[in-house]
């Protein structure tokens, strides 16, 4: 039997950047509306000032705030109201030494003022005389011209993922339309005799095709187009076809089940046969998911997972999420927190570890406890919040030992 030649997960994440640099990557231009999670292909500069005028940040008076110095409830400064300012429209005059001019929040600051007082630190005598029982210094409460953006600047670059608040920045940028990278086309093939769609009730020794389902939730979340799924019996010939039919429209691949070294596990022969360079990796030193493998055909990617579900999906997280790297702009990390393990849990170096685990608060300190089950629980990925990486020459982990949590979303 052959043996597994296996990487650190390193040395696989760093070969999957290596080997798939010239990866089918598309764009396309699209509304902004339809923009949110997508990842831009190009920069967004801005050729307007945000704001355009000097805007008070709240209400209040516009002044010089050399005529407030000293100001207090006990020895206000009287002021004589000049005008006032209408949301939408442009100052109607300029302010002299001892007067002042009434402003809305977002309104436009009059030639003159140098500062805001907010109305709750003013007092109104009459018609034409305010109070001001507080001093302000040099441009309090006031957002000059450009002081948020700037003619020229750089507001997203090329490879950001668009949130919810960067669609709001550039409609006020007046950005309509932008250039995003296509969502890369996928194909998912579950392999097994005993696998059956989720709508047949199993007869014994059958189990329904879970792996289609989180992997497709988990690619849909990473901004990729599952375009293609199909379970596949456990037969060489099925399984080249359907690959073969697969790659003619998808630009990844995953297989699930088929990676390790039985006698029906057929997917490395199959990707080595159907073109160059064929397989680059087939073993992995993790766990869940040593005997991952790993293709290439032509440009295109293929990935041979375990068919345990949760060692498939802790395989996707880790290895496959990889190729968002190739237009995204990298992230420091997965989103984790921090806490503190209730509990010893042991592991052997050599392999990097990876184990779920959930979060529980006390006494103001969030404390992880593993999620325990075989690899082929199903509940296991439900049970838990998130999973624990162990280092390729860790010893373990012992109890209060501070650790990541890298958040399952």
């Amino acid at each position: 039997m052959e043996l597994l030649s296996t990487y650190t997960v390193e040395q696989v994440q760093e070969k999957i950047m290596e080997v798939f640099q010239d990866f089918p990557l598309k764009t396309e231009r699209i509304p902004i509306t339809e923009a949110r999670d997508r990842v831009l292909a190009q920069e967004i500069i801005s050729y307007e000032n945000i704001p355009e005028f000097h805007r008070s940040t709240v209400d209040g008076y516009g002044v010089m705030y050399q005529d407030t110095l000293g100001a207090s409830e006990g020895l206000p400064t009287y002021l004589q109201n000049k005008f006032s300012v209408e949301m939408g429209k442009e100052a109607p005059g300029k302010i002299e030494p001892g007067e002042c001019a009434y402003i809305p929040t977002g309104g436009m600051v009059p030639r003159g003022v140098n500062a805001v007082v907010m109305i709750e630190q003013t007092e109104e005598f009459d018609e034409k005389t305010v109070g001001v029982l507080k001093s302000v210094s040099d441009l309090e409460n006031i957002l000059q011209k450009g002081e948020d953006i700037q003619v020229g600047d750089v507001v997203f670059t090329k490879g950001d993922r668009l949130r919810t608040e960067d669609i709001g920045l550039m409609a006020g940028l007046g950005v309509s339309e932008v250039r995003v990278y296509q969502k890369i086309s996928v194909g998912l093939i579950s392999t097994g005799d005993e696998i059956v769609d989720i709508h047949k009730r199993p007869s014994l020794g059958e189990i329904r095709d879970m792996n289609r389902y989180s992997l497709g939730a988990a690619l849909e979340r990473d901004g990729f187009s599952l375009e293609k799924t199909a379970v596949v019996k456990d037969q060489r010939d099925l399984l080249e076809e359907t690959l073969e039919d697969f790659l003619k429209s998808c630009d990844l691949v995953l297989i699930s089940g088929g990676s390790s070294m039985g006698e029906k596990d057929y997917t490395k022969e199959v990707i080595n046969n159907l073109g160059e360079p064929g397989v680059f990796v087939h073993g992995v030193s993790m766990k869940p998911g040593k005997p991952t493998i790993i293709g290439k055909i032509g440009k295109k990617a293929v990935f041979g997972l375990p068919g345990q579900p949760v060692s498939a999906l802790m395989v996707y997280e880790v290895l496959v999420r990889t190729l968002t790297g190739l237009y995204e702009k990298p992230k420091t990390e997965v989103p984790y927190i921090i806490g503190e393990m209730d509990r010893n849990f042991p592991s052997a170096p050599g392999r990097a570890h990876y184990f779920m685990v959930s979060l529980y608060e006390k006494e103001e300190k969030s404390f992880v406890t593993p999620v325990y089950g075989k690899s082929g629980t199903l509940s296991m990925m439900s049970r838990a919040m998130g999973y624990v990486a162990i280092g390729h020459n860790e010893e373990g982990l012992n109890k209060g030992d501070q650790v990541k949590v890298y958040l399952l979303t």
